[in-house]
């Protein structure tokens, strides 16, 4: 076999594994275990701190406390903690017009405010600490965290509490959803996390290694306080970071396949490009962790290896999408081109194969996906569901993109993130009983 031969070889094997990885992924999610462990029946409910961190938050801040208030229940009594970050717009006004004992509104001035999301968080905690620890309850404090924009199912807290009651268990992490999906790049996100992200934590699941999201993470207030007094870091993916070192603890994180928290997708491309940067910059800025992560004893040969698929990501999809570039560049030169490079040329039916193989290979894990969607949430018409399947492969190239933005920063040492803006959304009317999610 020649070296161009071997070569084509190559890209072949890389364009049928990346449908077949998404069809098993898919195949998983659909036919996954049902959550199970011995559950200890408390005497006591857990009580839920819901913690909101808020920077010029004014457009979206009040459907944000009136749906995390409306979590509130017998066997899951809420509190919710807003933590108003130095707002310098009408945040401070709409939080003071909702009357209600159960929200506590936390204020921080500048210079001590806008320090980062996590500064945000740890301030909060501090002061849930307190209180609990002055009732005697920190055994049974949960903080959960719901972005600005974040909207909680009702009776989502009842799945969350029996996974606490399992032993062992330190966090909780929710499925997250995008409720603004009529535009078609939020739809997309959309489709990557209530499939491809669900799937994933899904397997993360099996094998102990779920990661914690910055919406929709539950942690007992216990297994903070063995963090410090700041649990949360200024890394720029802080949930990350916090899941990594709950896992370092011994203690297992659950991932809730029903609980669900929506939030507001982006529909604007460069902001998209931005939000993506920053998580993949984040990422690279966790690779500290893998040393502690080889040295843990506890951590298992398979949860390794899943640890450092998903930390070590990063540092390979850049490379990877110069090198498929290149490929995809070759083949496309030598086929029209006339030239003859044994491998990549094709011609009459050959051609005709060569191109299905590409097209099937391009777009067939989006129509997985597509399809995922379309049959376990049923919420949206089959056209708009085939649509976003087709326009998948556009979605992952922004990433590949965002991966080398993030390579770049990161070695530049550029650190520094502006607050993404949230888009208006029409107000839920108070006492009105927050909108199931689809």
């Amino acid at each position: 076999m020649t070296d161009t031969t071997q070569f084509a070889t190559f890209m072949l094997v890389l364009l049928v594994f990346w449908p077949s990885y998404n069809l098993v992924l898919a195949l998983f999610a659909w036919w996954r275990p049902k959550p199970g462990g011995p559950e200890v029946p408390s005497r006591h409910p857990l009580q839920y701190w819901i913690i909101i961190p808020a920077l010029n938050e004014e457009r979206v801040v009040a459907n944000t406390v009136r749906s995390a208030l409306a979590l509130d229940g017998a066997r899951t009594p809420v509190q919710v903690v807003v933590v108003d970050d130095g707002s310098d717009d009408r945040t401070p006004n709409v939080l003071a017009e909702i009357d209600d004992h159960r929200l506590h509104v936390l204020r921080r001035n500048l210079p001590d405010a806008r320090k980062g999301k996590g500064e945000a968080l740890n301030h909060a905690f501090r002061y849930v600490r307190g209180i609990a620890e002055e009732n005697g309850t920190v055994h049974r404090t949960i903080i959960g965290v719901i972005d600005g924009d974040g909207r909680g199912e009702p009776g989502m807290l009842s799945e969350i509490t029996q996974y606490f009651a399992q032993r062992g268990v330190g966090a909780v992490q929710c499925r997250v959803r995008i409720h603004n999906r009529d535009n078609l790049l939020a739809f997309l996100q959309d489709l990557e996390f209530s499939c491809v992200v669900d799937a994933s934590q899904s397997l993360r699941d099996v094998v102990g290694t779920v990661g914690l999201g910055g919406n929709g993470q539950f942690v007992r207030l216990s297994t903070l306080m063995e963090l410090g007094d700041a649990p949360w870091s200024a890394c720029l993916v802080e949930d990350l970071e916090l899941g990594l070192r709950v896992h370092l603890t011994g203690q297992r994180i659950r991932y809730a396949t029903h609980a669900t928290i929506t939030q507001q997708g982006l529909i604007d491309v460069n902001r998209l490009l931005r939000q993506r940067t920053r998580w993949g910059q984040g990422n690279l800025q966790c690779l500290g962790y893998v040393p502690k992560l080889l040295k843990a004893k506890h951590v298992g040969s398979v949860a390794l290896l899943e640890f450092l698929q998903y930390l070590l990501t990063p540092w390979l999809v850049a490379p990877m999408t110069l090198l498929i570039t290149a490929l995809v560049g070759i083949g496309f030169y030598v086929q029209f081109s006339g030239h003859e490079i044994d491998g990549f040329s094709a011609s009459g039916s050959n051609a005709l194969l060569a191109l299905g193989i590409w097209a099937v290979a391009l777009l067939l894990p989006g129509l997985i996906w597509s399809a995922v969607h379309r049959l376990r949430h049923a919420d949206e018409p089959l056209w708009r569901c085939l649509a976003v399947g087709l326009a998948y492969p556009g979605f992952l190239i922004l990433g590949s993109i965002s991966t080398l933005r993030a390579l770049f920063r990161h070695f530049a040492g550029r650190n520094s993130w502006a607050k993404t803006e949230r888009l208006a959304e029409k107000e839920i009317p108070a006492g009105k009983p927050v909108p199931k999610i689809a």
